[in-house]
């Protein structure tokens, strides 16, 4: 069951740093192995800060949990604060947040290691060597005092800041962990803030982290890939999650000056991140589009930030000249002119860097623009944007493809005579959607079309579940016919004792047609004929005589 009240990620990191500073690396140990015995017997949650719980021990002790001031905390063991119990019930917070238990049983942890490849063992030079605790704990109140300024501070010395905070770190393998100790470090600074300065400030710090984990390596036309290790890559791809939900959430910020500051820094910061991008990915390409689908373009006031950020773009292709990314540089530019309306344009330039860099654009980022054109409720467009992006969806996964149909089922809803622009798109869109076309003339009761298809593949009818073949046999079982003798005539040339049995099979079924269509007369006319013509066959005879076709 989904918790009543979820944490957000700078709650999360809050709490790992509480873990770390309120509890020692033995206590939480032994309160992760009440956790995984399931002493948690009883668990609550009054309000967003306050967690009531009973906890299994010598004896059933009572744990009062205040999330936001932990020294308020209490257990009615006789340590009474900061013990094990509290431990196990945190944990048990953790996991029903789906949170990782394991960061929070190594939030103390300083030697923590893993196994890692060779490639994750990337450090930081400047951090080598652990500061003393006294000293750690000095500096970090002098971030502190820096970062109560931070709403004036521009975004590029956010990011310095958050580099010192994660210089106080003892993890330097770059992997889960390293991401876990960066965050929390950078969250132990952070003052008191408006809603939305604090979404920046959780997106900022994401980003940040995640650069130092993407190589950056520019080269003329695209760059080139570079290895980042397996637990490298894994903790990128959590960082990616956790700036998708970074911006699940609408930004909630004011027309302060220094708002207004701040997004345009983050804008251009993540243009320039966009367009030096290496192959390794697109995590800030995504990143920049999200941007502006889910904070900039919801907050518009007219359209003079496309024709803006347009300039911006064509400036960086003179810029930056052999170091720029082309293929985000062209999709950018595409995204634009789908927020001008220029759709036109938007296609020819997607098309183009399609011919540039063949199977290269991602399935996330091709379906981005059919949101920007979903969140405009404008069908036509919409429709117009299905039929230029399906070409280009090839080699993509099927759920992807699934989420581009379910546009045109939407569609159809609003413009019910867009329905031949969607099959003749579709059928322009095979073999490769060879899946998500049959699975729409099934959908749409197009049995005839979907049977022609499957005889035209030399498709299986054994392959098929019986839930797939029942509509068609109950509204047109005729149409089943060639589709189960023209199988049958290809089992029997195989000549083996397998494919004899599909034959059977198929044959019984083939008799249940006829027979529901009341034409029993051919069907004996056909059989007749049939046992005759390979009646040499013993083993297609033996066969179908168990299963009682022939007496």
């Amino acid at each position: 069951m989904k918790p009543t009240y979820l944490m957000d990620d700078i709650q999360w990191q809050q709490l790992i740093q509480n873990v770390a500073d309120h509890f020692n690396d033995v206590t939480i140990k032994r309160g992760f192995q009440y956790f995984k015995q399931g002493k948690v017997k009883e668990f609550a949650m009054p309000d967003a800060d306050h967690i009531a719980a009973v906890v299994d021990g010598n004896e059933l002790y009572e744990v009062d949990l205040h999330l936001s001031a932990f020294a308020a905390s209490r257990c009615t063991c006789p340590v009474r604060t900061n013990c094990k119990h509290m431990i196990a019930v945190l944990l048990n917070y953790a996991n029903e947040q789906e949170r990782s238990v394991h960061a929070l049983v190594n939030a103390h942890s300083a030697g923590f290691t893993r196994l890692t490849t060779k490639a994750d063992t990337r450090t930081t030079p400047a951090f080598r060597s652990n500061p003393s605790p006294d000293h750690k704990e000095a500096t970090r109140d002098a971030l502190r005092k820096k970062a109560s300024n931070l709403p004036d501070m521009p975004v590029s010395e956010w990011h310095d800041l958050f580099d010192q905070c994660i210089a106080l770190n003892h993890v330097h393998t770059q992997n889960s962990q390293y991401v876990q100790s960066a965050l929390a470090s950078i969250y132990a600074v952070k003052p008191p803030l408006l809603p939305g300065m604090q979404q920046l400030y959780g997106l900022h710090a994401h980003l940040r982290i995640l650069e130092k984990l993407v190589p950056q390596a520019p080269m003329t036309g695209y760059p080139t890939h570079t290895y980042m290790g397996y637990y490298t890559q894994i903790a990128a791809d959590e960082l990616k999650e956790a700036i998708e939900r970074d911006f699940e959430r609408p930004l909630e910020l004011t027309d302060e000056p220094m708002h207004e500051a701040r997004m345009a820094e983050t804008l251009a910061y993540l243009r320039q991140k966009m367009l030096t991008e290496s192959r390794n990915g697109t995590y800030f390409s995504d990143a920049y589009y999200q941007f502006w689908l889910y904070w900039v373009h919801p907050a518009r006031r007219d359209s003079s930030i496309y024709t803006e950020e347009l300039q911006h773009l064509h400036a960086a292709e003179e810029e930056r000249s052999a170091t720029l990314a082309r293929l985000p540089w062209m999709l950018a530019r595409s995204w634009m002119y789908v927020y001008q309306a220029q759709d036109h344009k938007a296609w020819e330039l997607l098309e183009e860097a399609e011919r540039a860099f063949p199977l290269k654009i991602s399935s996330s980022q091709l379906l981005l623009f059919l949101h920007a054109l979903r969140q405009a409720a404008d069908w036509v467009r919409l429709k117009d944007g299905l039929r230029h992006i399906g070409p280009l969806l090839h080699s993509h996964r099927d759920d992807h493809l699934q989420d581009y149909m379910h546009d045109w089922e939407l569609v159809l809803q609003h413009l019910p005579d867009a329905e031949q622009d969607m099959w003749d798109t579709l059928m322009g869109m095979l073999p490769f959607a060879g899946g998500m076309y049959e699975e729409a003339l099934l959908a749409h009761e197009k049995w005839r079309q979907w049977i022609d298809y499957q005889l035209s593949i030399r498709s299986e009818p054994l392959s098929f579940r019986v839930s797939v073949l029942q509509p068609i046999e109950k509204n047109a079982p005729e149409l089943l016919l060639p589709f189960y003798h023209q199988a049958v005539e290809r089992y029997v040339l195989e000549k083996n004792r397998s494919s004899y049995k599909a034959a059977v099979k198929l044959l019984k079924r083939l008799f249940k047609l006829y027979k529901k269509m009341k034409q029993e007369t051919r069907w004996e006319l056909f059989f007749t004929t049939f046992t005759s013509r390979h009646s040499r066959l013993r083993a297609l005879q033996e066969e179908l005589r168990k299963g009682k076709l022939l007496s």
